[in-house]
């Protein structure tokens, strides 16, 4: 269990280090009249999409972990992500800056000190989002992800569904995409 929120914060964090984009990426819209006040609050990670072997290797091992995004004062995101590592709660802050659009960030992975491009590409804002997350951690090594994120720990089948579509349009195959299990820890709300 630790593991899988672990490596779904990698992945997450993976996601957001680099802008070289495909072919596919490169014609990616955004929310039309995105707004972002209406995008805050807390989602739930539910589905998964990427081309990078390592989350091929461990998408058995991933959970649902639980993201909390406010505002930052120049404009961005603060995406606050609370997973298992160890048994025990841990959280990391991602700052998304705005990037074009609105609806369009990029994140910069201290780690890796690569530039990621991510995209709110449609929501409801009270029940799910589609984002996708394309970089590169290097020459022939671009990374693409597609998230759904619910409102809920239960998204409903026709997002699920609006997922696989959404992914599969993206360049995704079967094998890339995964619905996250839910788990109890570390969703819980701060006392």
């Amino acid at each position: 269990m630790a593991v899988r929120c672990l490596l779904w914060m990698g992945l997450v964090l993976l996601g957001a280090l680099g802008v070289l984009q495909t072919p596919a990426q490169a014609q990616l819209s955004v929310q039309p009249n995105f707004q972002q006040d209406k995008f805050l609050g807390r989602w739930f990670s539910a589905g998964l999409a990427s081309n990078s072997t390592w989350f091929r290797e461990k998408k058995a091992l991933l959970s649902m972990c639980k993201s909390v995004v406010a505002p930052t004062a120049d404009g961005g995101l603060n995406f606050t992500t609370t997973f298992v590592r160890n048994n025990q709660c841990e959280t990391r802050t991602m700052v998304l800056l705005p990037a074009g659009p609105p609806g369009r960030y990029s994140y910069r992975n201290p780690h890796w000190g690569s530039v990621h491009e991510v995209s709110v590409v449609e929501t409801d804002y009270d029940q799910y989002a589609l984002l996708c997350t394309a970089g590169s951690k290097g020459p022939g090594h671009d990374f693409r992800m597609a998230t759904l994120y619910s409102r809920t720990q239960n998204p409903r089948a026709e997002f699920k569904k609006k997922f696989v579509t959404f992914a599969k349009a993206q360049g995704f195959t079967e094998d890339t995409i995964v619905f996250l299990p839910q788990t109890d820890k570390c969703m819980e709300e701060p006392k």
